[in-house]
């Protein structure tokens, strides 16, 4: 079996789409250059207020520009599409194309659904007005399908990530598996590791570890720098000061460092994450349970038993997050008992709990700061005062008038947060610290695949690049999120 090329008999499209990336790097360059160059020529404003487009030369290059970029893509979108319905015979993006065919379905029908119901979907639905927040949407949520679909269900991997096979260390590529059984997927499409494991399936497993912990832990600490911020800003005096101490104290240690302290093995071992777990995990408790009886206060009848099971609910997953095998700590001293096993439904290995302690820890007072901000600036306007006149009681106004109005800076900082603790969470897995070494998530193969770099550089740029278009989708989806939010 003869081993892929990267387009398979779509190489006729290669001269054409090398011409095309080429004049457009050049002509961004020359965009650049002219911009350098003071001209004399004036932009005419048009009756909304808005700068004409440019004329002369600049424009004249930066329309090329436009040109080759959507040359670009569409050379793009040709690979993509006939690769999908012809698998390998379009060579390694061929077969990678098809494998995320579940993806791709995912995209189209989100991407169908969100635009035909936009109007009446507020900020989200405005987001599609915006080019550059649907393009940082679409790459979002391609890895967000493709962790979902293919970490959990199996969907995308052709081989297990795990797994070795004879003769596949460090293969480049498209190499074809030796002697390959009925059924089992013929090729190691991105090539093999230093340890002869299937480098596609593991990015795409990697990415439901990425997936799953930065959302969920950046949520964590928005709740926990809310519930802290809000009441901080809004009271002021002693509280304020006291808050905002710890706050500084906590922001005083360098991010990285503080983080590496918290994942070293023998910070773990003391216990301390799992202490910080029971402190930290409790604020959406808090959180849920002050925004429900602020809102519902006035209906007793409805709002004790809403209570009642959404607490009830929320206090069985804050157990069986800190459990873990049945207990809360076990250390050669002392151990504390948790959870049952048989009622532990949420399965949260400790390198896990660690890691997503510590990303928490370390965002929580930069989110309290921002809160407390927007707390000092929103309570002061009219709406607040007419709160108060009404009779409305203190945290009603600021869960219900203040953070509601606080929500577009909030919302832009939390995509800009995910993308920061997806960046940590790859700065730890290079370092070895926080996940298992086993573990396929991006830090860790990148650090795995450094160490032959020079020689096979495929294991550690696939992760590298993955990595790279996250980030990149979640500050194009905050810039966009933050253009509409101003129009709103």
């Amino acid at each position: 079996m003869e081993p892929l090329t990267w387009t398979g008999s779509l190489s006729g499209l290669n001269l054409i789409f090398q011409l095309a990336l080429g004049l457009l790097i050049l002509g961004i360059i020359v965009q650049i250059l002219i911009s350098l160059v003071p001209s004399a020529d004036s932009r005419a404003v048009n009756a909304d207020g808005t700068l004409s487009a440019n004329t002369g030369i600049s424009g004249f290059v930066g329309t090329l520009v436009n040109w080759f970029f959507f040359a670009v893509v569409g050379i793009i979108l040709i690979y993509v599409i006939l690769g999908i319905f012809m698998g390998t015979g379009a060579g390694i993006i061929g077969g990678m194309s098809r494998q995320f065919l579940p993806t791709w379905i995912a995209l189209i029908v989100t991407f169908a659904l969100s635009i035909t119901y936009k109007r009446k979907l507020g900020l989200y639905g405005k987001l599609f007005d915006s080019t550059v927040g649907m393009i940082g949407f679409a790459i979002v949520m391609f890895w967000v399908f493709t962790g979902v679909l293919g970490g959990i269900f199996d969907l995308i991997v052709t081989h297990d990530s795990l797994s070795q096979a004879s003769g596949m260390k460090n293969k480049l590529p498209g190499t074809p598996l030796r002697g390959a059984e009925e059924g089992e997927y013929a090729w190691y499409l991105l090539g093999g590791d230093n340890l002869a494991r299937d480098v596609f399936s593991r990015l795409v497993k990697g990415s439901w570890v990425v997936v799953l912990i930065a959302p969920l832990a950046t949520l964590f600490a928005f709740m926990v720098g809310i519930t802290l911020g809000l009441p901080a800003g809004y009271y002021g005096g002693k509280l304020d000061t006291i808050l905002s101490f710890v706050a500084n104290l906590i922001l005083a240690f360098p991010v990285i460092l503080l983080f590496f302290l918290l994942v070293t093995p023998e910070i773990v071992l003391t216990g301390i994450p799992n202490y910080m777990a029971a402190v930290l995990f409790v604020f959406p408790l808090i959180f849920v349970a002050v925004l429900l009886n602020s809102r519902y206060y006035t209906q007793p009848s409805f709002r004790t038993p809403l209570l009642a099971v959404v607490l009830g609910v929320m206090a069985w997953a804050y157990l069986s997050m800190i459990s873990n095998d049945g207990t809360i700590i076990d250390n050669a001293s002392y151990t504390i008992p948790g959870l049952p096993t048989f009622l532990d439904w949420i399965p949260m290995p400790s390198e896990i709990l660690v890691v997503f302690v510590s990303v928490v820890f370390v965002n929580s007072p930069t989110v309290f700061r921002i809160v407390r901000g927007l707390a000092l600036d929103i309570k002061t306007r009219d709406y607040v005062a007419a709160a108060q006149t009404r009779g409305e009681g203190p945290w009603y106004i600021m869960l219900w008038e203040i953070l509601p109005n606080a929500r577009g800076p909030l919302i832009v900082d939390f995509c800009l947060r995910i993308g920061y603790t997806t960046i940590l969470l790859g700065t730890l897995g290079f370092f070895g610290l926080g996940l298992e070494s086993e573990s396929p998530d991006w830090g860790s193969t990148i650090n795995a695949g450094r160490r032959l770099l020079s020689l096979y550089p495929h294991a550690a740029i696939a992760p590298a690049l993955s990595l790279l278009t996250l980030v990149l989708g979640l500050n194009l989806l905050a810039d966009g999120l933050r253009e509409e939010s101003l129009r709103d």
